[in-house]
């Protein structure tokens, strides 16, 4: 269990709660997408394109000292909104603690139910790349021990 992804994912799961309904959910994720930091324009290239979102993310990854971070920018508010949550609950994490992340917080706030079914299958394909990023460095990692 990873205690500190955990509690940015409760962090999310209360921010959320305090909303009635789904379009003032909806202005949040827009919100959050408009707060993450712009993503520096040489790696907005077609090898950081996330495939499987129907918009376009892009996915920018960075390892220092064993810990992962990500910088992410989409065309799409939504959906810049949600890799802005991904990011914020899974970038400064080292690859394991990545790996083994159960992110229960997408169930939780509802977002998977409320989403349509190419953006549920954006996220997916996200959540992957972020997952494939973490094993590709921990195999790094393991290579060079």
């Amino acid at each position: 269990m990873n205690t500190n992804i955990d509690i940015l994912q409760d962090e999310i799961i209360d921010e959320f709660s305090g909303f009635g309904d789904w379009m003032d959910k909806y202005s949040y994720i827009i919100e959050m997408g408009n707060a993450l930091p712009p993503i520096d324009e040489k790696h907005k290239t077609p090898d950081n394109i996330i495939e499987g979102c129907q918009s376009r993310v892009w996915l920018n990854a960075s390892y220092e000292n064993g810990i992962l971070s990500f910088e992410a920018d989409s065309d799409a508010i939504i959906v810049k909104g949600i890799i802005s949550m991904l990011i914020r609950v899974l970038s400064g994490h080292t690859p394991t603690e990545i790996l083994n992340a159960n992110l229960y917080f997408i169930d939780e706030i509802g977002l998977s139910e409320h989403l349509s079914p190419t953006r549920s299958n954006g996220l997916v394909a996200m959540v992957k790349q972020i997952k494939m990023y973490a094993l590709a460095y921990k195999t790094k990692e393991e290579t060079q021990q």
